[in-house]
């Protein structure tokens, strides 16, 4: 079948790897208790018919013994069915966990990757690898059970009557043959809806978003019809592949119907003739629908493992990005309290764009003093700062901390010696208390209270709820809580380095002397983007990341600011 087996899917099933083994092995055991239980009926039958009473003499002693015994063996296949399954859900949960944690920890690796919304994140996290239970709880199990069950069955019916088992032989590959021409159509069809459901997903989480705004300007109802269409289209996607797994289901179930009954034919003719004694005919019509069980339950669970697949391959994609982030040296940073950062003719050119976002850019970060980058809007000055914390990686020149490559280091380790505040500071359902602590948990109330006052916030309680992103407050208000944090964590974490992109954004000129204080405060060095005067009087040096700019230019860009 066309795409049988994901090689990615396993090798991040190397820790299930013995449930799986448990999985086949369970499944074996099944197989031969349905060897022993046919057997059984077929000796319990025959000797009914053999002597026309219920208490002949047979391999067990009596019919009652046959019913017990059968009994036995069908209370054995119910506790192996039940193991089969708690092992397979068990190995598929393992799998699900470490998928997502991969996929989490390439996400963050990228934290300003737009490639992907967060409503297809969250759709890919939850409901699409909640789908990987049809592949490791079913698909896979079942796929190594009909490569030994068969084989196990064909040997014992070959021991019995080669006839049957030749027929067998014959129409049993036609079954895979047939998998494989419907899979390959599945697959493409199970893929088209995932992609339908994901912007559905899209097109619901930004009507969300966007509410407010629709209902400003009237526009909210005019939403509607789109909606509707791109519900029609998941719906019609969903039943498009209902149809292909029932016709392909029915197809399959033909072809062994159809098998076993030229099993039937052949044993019953023999049967009449005096060829096969009633035992032996009994045991194999039996048997023969077992063989072609595991081959065709294959077939069945390939549709219940399309969609896990299918959000699989969108994850992947993810994580493999995520792994070619900037920055898998493990060389550990120097002492940002000593050594200097240099930029040495950086630029950055995303794929795809028609300019280059930063180009040329050299300047020194040195220990203890301010630089500031200058500059219009769109000249680059954002994009710097990201390649100074590791998320971007420049196209052209490069980035040394105290002579050694940027990419060569430890990014966890480095992005431990920063402190960031940004455009838009993020926040986390919980209390502003809590928010201030991400900047080092260990922190006291009365630390908390202090860096948040040096902040410009002394109207914030700390036990003041916020909702999820931040809702609750005010842009200036998540500025201050933002720098409160940083100062947390260059006080009490150890962060080094003070990385400030338009900090004092919306705050009053009151509550923006007292942040441009607290930043001075610090003594560490600084980098800061910004248009206000106050913050950059503060710089040591002023450098644009575009053209190159004159001192006199650069107090024409104060000035401006300033009006």
């Amino acid at each position: 079948m066309a795409g049988a087996i994901d090689r990615r899917l396993l090798q991040r099933a190397t820790a299930t790897r013995g449930f799986l083994v448990a999985v086949a092995a369970t499944g074996v055991l099944n197989a031969g208790c349905i060897i022993v239980q046919a057997w059984l009926i077929a000796h319990a039958v025959a000797g009914v018919f053999d002597t026309g009473r219920l208490d002949f003499d047979g391999p067990l002693t009596g019919f009652t013994s046959y019913v017990f015994a059968i009994i036995a063996i069908f209370v054995i296949r119910g506790v192996l069915s039940w193991l089969n399954a708690w092992l397979a859900h068990r190995a598929s949960a393992a799998v699900k966990s470490t998928l997502r944690t991969d996929l989490l920890a390439a996400r963050l690796a990228r934290p300003n990757d737009t490639s992907t919304s967060s409503s297809a994140l969250i759709h890919l996290a939850t409901q699409g690898l909640d789908a990987l239970d049809g592949y490791f709880a079913k698909y896979l199990p079942q796929l190594v059970m009909a490569a030994f069950i068969p084989l196990l069955m064909l040997a014992v019916v070959l021991g019995q009557d080669w006839v049957s088992t030749a027929i067998i032989a014959v129409t049993l590959p036609l079954i895979p043959l047939f998998m494989i021409m419907i899979g390959r159509h599945t697959k493409a069809q199970v893929r088209r809806r995932y992609q339908v459901q994901t912007r559905l997903a899209n097109h619901f989480a930004d009507l969300i978003a966007g509410l407010p705004t629709l209902q400003v300007f009237g526009r909210a109802r005019a939403q509607l019809r789109g909606l509707r269409l791109t519900e029609d289209a998941s719906r019609t996607e969903t039943m498009k592949t209902l149809r292909i797994a029932f016709l392909s289901g029915g197809v399959l179930e033909l072809l062994a119907t159809l098998s076993v009954a030229l099993v039937a034919v052949s044993v019953g003719f023999r049967v009449v003739d005096f060829q096969l004694d009633l035992t032996t005919a009994l045991f194999i019509l039996i048997l023969a629908p077992e063989v072609y069980i595991p081959v065709r339950a294959v077939g069945v669970h390939f549709h219940d493992s399309a969609d896990g697949t299918a959000a699989a391959e969108a994850a992947f994609e993810i994580i493999e990005q995520g792994a070619h982030r900037q920055g898998g040296g493990k060389v550990a940073p120097p002492d940002l309290s000593r050594a200097e950062i240099e930029f040495d003719q950086v630029g950055v050119h995303y794929p795809g764009a028609a300019l280059a976002s930063l180009e040329g850019l050299s300047c020194t970060i040195r220990p203890g003093e301010v630089l500031a980058l200058v500059g219009r809007s769109g000249s680059g000055k954002s994009t710097a700062l990201n390649v100074l914390m590791g998320f971007v990686a420049p196209t052209s020149g490069a980035v040394r901390v105290a002579g050694i490559d940027l990419t060569e280091l430890d990014m966890d380790a480095w992005r431990r010696q920063l402190a960031w505040v940004g455009q838009d500071p993020g926040m986390l359902r919980g209390t502003i208390a809590s928010n201030v602590r991400l900047g080092y948990p260990e922190a006291t109330d009365a630390q908390v209270r202090c860096s948040l006052d040096r902040a410009g916030g002394q109207a914030l309680e700390l036990a003041r709820p916020i909702a999820d992103d931040g809702e609750g407050l005010s842009a200036g208000e998540r500025r201050r809580v933002a720098l409160a944090r940083a100062l947390l964590r260059i006080e009490l974490g150890g962060a080094q380095l003070l990385v400030l992109d338009e900090p004092t954004a919306g705050l009053d000129q009151a509550t923006e002397a007292m942040a441009v204080a607290a930043v001075r405060e610090t003594g560490v060095g600084a980098v800061v983007v910004s248009h206000r005067p106050a913050l950059l009087a503060l710089a040591d040096e002023m450098v644009s990341p575009g053209p190159r700019i004159t001192a006199a230019q650069a107090g024409e860009l104060v000035d401006e600011a300033g009006r």
